[in-house]
């Protein structure tokens, strides 16, 4: 639910102002670093730029691309993003400003509102992971409201997220709006039957969220290497698959919790295993109980995928963060493939998914446009799942 002491774009009188709005243009790049590979966060955040711009805002966006570590690094630059948001605006002049700090004040002071400016990556800046006040200050002293946008980011009490608001008018943007509607309509009052699906290598950075999850679904799916070390806890030998081992007391743990919380944990029984080395020759179904020593665990096998699809048809509410399988190689894509499929299949379920592995593993573009809600934000998505908000959003409260 939208915590009625913030308020949104769509709820205020913002016209004819210059407008701070901080994005999420952190697009996946191909490994050349020379063209965007999927530019879908660009494209979420079109509807908050053009709403704005229609009611004669001068606009300065910010955003940050990657991780540059504090200073200027040319892989990291947003000059491509610049192109590609042109794209999207063409009757408007977007302009990449290359170091706000040192640029001309004629530049800002001469700015007209077919003119968008685009700052370079704001992670180029050490002040900004420090959230550093006087950095904040400078940023916040460009425009005369703020608006954050960047679900993805609001996670982080950075300055361009949480800072700025301190210092002159701050809302939300439409996108934000619209990330808080929908995972919390998924989460703090599901249609039952619920089922989450959490996937990924690392249970350390997950365990509040499946302890959050545990509460309100009825069936908790775990897939990927996530799910290995579940398995390891249970004693069962998972030859050369990658584990966090030191993590089985945690796992023995969280399978407790679910018992007694009626909460049916589902692991794979069978899986796809292949040689770490000849992973291109394709691999082999198994029993979860008899993987070979040589041998790792890549993706489920057609009994887990025949159980957790009759799960995921009957279920009410589906959330799902994280592939099921190492996706990125073809041979091991499908578990993750056919959970796309089922949920898109089941027309009757609210779906909700997140995490950018779980976007890039999307091999067909027609399974967009039959989830429910696609977020934005990784880390952010759980975040706000197991705590019901992020500082981005608390630092909006009575700023408008």
């Amino acid at each position: 639910m939208v915590p009625p002491d913030i308020k949104f774009i769509d709820e205020a009188e913002i016209k004819g102002k210059t407008v701070l709005l901080r994005v999420d243009f952190n697009v996946s790049m191909n490994p050349n670093n020379l063209t965007i590979a999927d530019d879908a966060r660009i494209r979420q955040a079109i509807p908050t730029i053009q709403y704005l711009l229609k009611n004669k805002n001068k606009l300065i966006i910010v955003s940050h691309l990657g991780r540059p570590k504090g200073k200027p690094d040319p892989k990291f630059s947003l000059r491509i993003v610049s192109d590609d948001l042109q794209g999207y605006l063409p009757n408007y002049k977007v302009r990449l400003i290359n170091d706000f700090l040192t640029e001309n004040k004629q530049t800002f002071d001469n700015q007209t509102p077919n003119d968008v400016y685009l700052l370079e990556n704001i992670r180029f800046y050490p002040g900004e992971k420090e959230d550093d006040p006087k950095f904040s200050k400078k940023l916040a002293s460009l425009a005369e409201v703020f608006v954050n946008d960047a679900f993805g980011v609001s996670h982080r009490a950075n300055s361009s997220v949480v800072g700025v608001t301190n210092y002159i008018p701050s809302y939300g943007g439409l996108l934000l709006k619209k990330e808080i509607d929908m995972i919390s309509h998924a989460t703090q009052h599901p249609e039952k039957p619920v089922v989450a699906i959490i996937g990924g290598a690392k249970i350390s950075t997950k365990i509040n969220v499946i302890d959050r999850l545990m509460k309100l679904a009825d069936y908790l799916i775990i897939g990927g290497a996530l799910a290995n070390t579940f398995i390891y806890a249970q004693g069962i030998d998972i030859g050369s698959s990658f584990a966090e081992k030191d993590k089985a007391e945690e796992a023995k743990k969280i399978m407790f919790k679910a018992a007694q919380k009626h909460t049916t944990i589902i692991l794979p029984s069978d899986c796809i295993v292949g040689k770490p080395d000849e992973l291109e020759k394709g691999g082999s179904v198994c029993k979860i109980t008899e993987v070979p020593k040589d041998l790792q665990i890549l993706d489920i096998g057609p009994e887990t995928k025949a159980r957790i699809g009759t799960i995921i048809a009957k279920s009410k509410t589906i959330i799902w963060n994280g592939p099921v399988g190492y996706f990125e190689n073809i041979h091991y894509r499908q578990g993750t493939d056919f959970v796309y499929y089922v949920i898109t299949e089941n027309s009757d379920a609210i779906s909700v998914i997140g995490g950018g592995d779980t976007l890039a593993a999307i091999s067909k573009k027609e399974y967009l446009e039959k989830i429910t809600h696609i977020s934005t934000g990784g880390g952010a998505m759980l975040e706000f799942i197991e705590k019901g908000t992020l500082p981005g959003i608390e630092a909006l409260r009575n700023k408008g």
